[in-house]
């Protein structure tokens, strides 16, 4: 029996909100219905692609330097302690296992909600000279916080998956220095490779990491206008090596503590950019490199001749595989028109039709996914036309994607036009009298008063305010540049 055709049937510019919803449901990405309050199932499809972010972030950190290795899920309570700042920021989204084998345990177990006090334990034991140094360490794992504000799949929850990556280096110099390459490796993956432009900040001293002499992170902006942030690094400078006593003996025989930085991309969460930010009314577009499918191929066919297309079908689909390219053939009984949308909705990037005609010509019909496009390729010359097709397509998504970003981003004098500018959605751009701890008093005020929050200012870009600016709240000389804008 003909199923419905799956169409989407809200847009994306009239309720991001309820498109995302949507979305997730009839692309199959999640299921919300697991009986433990803000954990969700991640589906097959949805994971197939995080497992390529997974790939190719991981192979990014690799090529900096970085080695893999696996931690306990189970942090003894008293590594908290040994950095009063970090338990300060962490306890209160700790899950603590407390009994075990119907026992009560002598001490609690943190569920890690990040690395820190698990990995840095085992660092004082492995660095003792400079031989031992830089030492760079990557993670992947899943992290569990207990999380407040309202969860979304993949956006917020109180389970998610992303990589840790801890370094340990002899100079303050050399740990800013990875600062910068962290913010590279964003750049490289998460806008060169998945299509999700971002701006990147230091933040106000007031937000940074518990226990960090300062944090950077990458923002981008959902289709709301909100903010989600993606990765983020710490300068952790000697704050964890001093009391997880990590030190190495110079070349004088002098005992000196380590210099520290961490890095956290969240890949589940830069999942949630990826399918938001690219997205469209009919569901899922993804870059080629994230698509769990790459060509769909569709038999339309005539009585008569069903087995001369499924026939070419097959060959069409050996010969791609072939050349690596992943593809599967729709023999369900739906119309055409059915297989056309759900691989859509899907977000498979290249649609191949065979029909009567195109089996005995070999010319066959591809429609890409973004556009609707379609073009005649000859089936010899799928195997390099595919790639091409491909790579033309990621340059569109890539183009829309930055152009609606930089659209986003607005100049806010006064209150009026901040309050403007967060309605529409975006970052406001705004004169700030300074990001360090006297200026949190204005960064709450700003708060109350319009639900924007002071994301920080643009990692190494020495903005300045014009000469005569003032703080755009207290009135003060304008020391720097902020960028404002509504958060998930």
């Amino acid at each position: 029996m003909e199923q419905k055709v799956i169409l989407m049937k809200t847009k994306k510019t009239e309720n991001f909100s309820e498109w995302y919803t949507e979305l997730i449901k009839e692309a199959e990405l999640a299921d919300i219905r697991y009986n433990v309050k803000g954990f969700v199932v991640f589906l097959p499809w949805s994971v197939m692609s995080m497992m390529k972010m997974y790939r190719l972030y991981e192979a990014e950190l690799e090529r900096t330097g970085h080695v893999p290795a696996w931690f306990p899920a189970l942090i003894p309570e008293r590594n908290f302690h040994l950095e009063s700042k970090h338990v300060e920021g962490f306890t209160p989204e700790v899950f603590w296992v407390t009994e075990a084998g119907g026992n009560k345990l002598e001490e609690r177990l943190a569920m890690r909600p990040t690395s820190e006090t698990a990995m840095y334990q085992m660092y004082s034991l492995w660095v003792q000279g400079l031989k031992d140094l830089p030492l760079k360490i990557y993670h992947s794992s899943q992290v569990w916080r207990h999380e407040t504000k309202a969860t979304r799949p993949f956006i917020r929850s109180r389970e998610f998956h992303w990589i840790e990556s801890h370094d340990a280096f002899a100079t303050r110099e050399e740990a800013v220095a990875q600062v910068h390459q962290d913010m590279e490796m964003a750049q490289n993956v998460i806008t060169g490779r998945f299509c999700v432009p971002f701006l990147f900040f230091r933040r106000p001293q007031w937000d940074k990491f518990p226990g960090a002499d300062d944090t950077f992170a990458a923002d981008t902006l959902m289709p709301d206008g909100k903010v989600l942030q993606l990765p983020s690094t710490h300068l952790l400078g000697q704050n964890f090596s001093k009391p997880f006593n990590i030190t190495y003996l110079d070349e004088k025989g002098e005992k000196q503590f380590v210099y520290q930085t961490c890095y956290g991309p969240a890949i589940s969460r830069i999942y949630a950019a990826v399918i938001s930010v690219n997205g469209d009314d009919k569901g899922l577009l993804l870059p080629s490199c994230l698509a769990p499918m790459t060509v769909a191929i569709i038999p339309i066919y005539k009585k008569g001749g069903e087995e001369a297309v499924l026939a070419k079908c097959k060959a069409v689909e050996k010969s791609l595989a072939a050349a690596g390219i992943k593809c599967t053939i729709d023999t369900t009984e739906n119309t055409p028109g059915f297989k056309f949308n759900k691989w859509e909705l899907k977000g498979v990037p290249a649609r191949i039709e065979i029909g009567g005609r195109e089996a005995e010509s070999g010319e066959l019909t591809v429609a890409m996914r973004d556009t609707g496009e379609k073009v005649k390729v000859h089936e010899s010359k799928l195997a390099t036309e595919i790639p091409r097709l491909l790579a033309e397509m990621d340059g569109r998504i890539a183009a829309k994607s930055r152009a609606g970003f930089e659209g986003k981003i607005r100049d806010a004098k006064d209150y009026a036009e901040l309050a403007k500018v967060l309605e529409i959605g975006g970052f406001a751009r705004a004169p700030w009298c300074s990001t360090d701890f006297d200026g949190k008093g204005c960064a709450d005020e700003v708060k109350a008063k319009t639900t924007g929050d002071v994301r920080g200012t643009l990692f190494g870009k020495g903005e300045k305010p014009a000469a005569g600016e003032k703080c755009i709240h207290c009135g003060k000389e304008a020391k720097e540049i902020v960028y404002i804008a509504r958060q998930y």
